[in-house]
């Protein structure tokens, strides 16, 4: 069962708040909108885990040259790569937020830290309205731990001079593919 509407266009409108770029798609149609996120942002190598949903690969695949998670050992390595295509555990829709916990589909930490371009993929019913319901659905048994990384947004800082500098640490470019939504 998915989200409600009004949880999916919350978590919609605070994701764009972030300047990521926000596409929804039914489930049959993601592979095309990856392709066309990519395109969109130009880039002509993309890395992907190695759990990536087969028929998303595929289309990607079909249009790009494809660096697979195995072959990208380095951050050296990962620094030649345009673009990651990732799915994800949870999205937020109260902060934006969207969390990987890396299993199959989103594939290692430095995968979606180093490469200029992050396109992420989550179902509708991967999105809760609030940290709460998050932390509870994230909770591993007792004594088990995996990372987790929590994406607001393309990477920034205002560090420097205090201007807003994009891709200091991480994406410079964050689009969000809602799955499953018409």
């Amino acid at each position: 069962m998915g989200a409600e509407e009004g949880t999916l266009e919350l978590f919609a409108e605070n994701v764009a708040d972030y300047r990521a770029a926000v596409v929804r798609v039914p489930a049959a149609e993601v592979g095309g909108a990856v392709v066309d996120a990519l395109r969109s942002a130009g880039v002509q190598s993309v890395v992907t885990p190695t759990g990536l949903d087969q028929s998303w690969a595929e289309a990607v695949g079909a249009a790009f040259d494809v660096v697979t998670e195995a072959a990208a050992t380095s951050a050296q390595q990962l620094d030649q790569v345009d673009a990651v295509v990732t799915g994800s555990a949870i999205g937020i829709a109260t902060t934006g937020t969207i969390v990987l916990d890396h299993q199959p589909d989103q594939g290692r930490r430095e995968l979606t830290l180093v490469p200029d371009t992050h396109v992420c993929v989550i179902r509708d019913d991967q999105v809760v309205h609030d940290v709460p319901e998050a932390v509870t659905r994230l909770r591993t048994a007792a004594g088990q731990q995996r990372p987790l990384t929590w994406v607001s947004g393309p990477s920034a800082t205002s560090d420097i001079e205090l201007q807003r500098v994009e891709g200091v640490h991480g994406p410079r470019t964050l689009v969000v593919i809602i799955a499953g939504t018409p």
